[in-house]
């Protein structure tokens, strides 16, 4: 399992152009081979702050998703991105 998480940091009045923009790329994910979950949201107390979750099944998945043919899309810069990848070994109940 791969969780890809982290913060982007736009300009707050730029915040909810850059995230109807990425909705598609949601969507697109979430249909995807591997995708068990895919998010880009707004921060509710950082006006500035977009938070990021994605999992994926494995490498594999992630790579075909990114490597696919993506249309461009109209974003306001990143002033910041602060995103890992994480490779879980065992998952469990809460």
């Amino acid at each position: 399992m791969i969780i890809i998480a982290g913060e982007l940091r736009v300009a707050a009045e730029d915040r909810d152009r850059y995230l109807t923009a990425v909705a598609e790329v949601a969507r697109a994910a979430r249909r995807a081979p591997g995708c068990h979950d895919f998010a880009q949201s707004a921060d509710p107390t950082e006006p500035d702050r977009i938070l990021v979750y994605e999992r994926w099944s494995s490498d594999e998945a992630l790579l075909a998703f990114r490597n696919a043919d993506a249309p461009a899309l109209d974003l306001p810069p990143l002033l910041s991105a602060d995103v890992s990848k994480y490779r879980i070994s065992a998952v469990e109940a809460p």
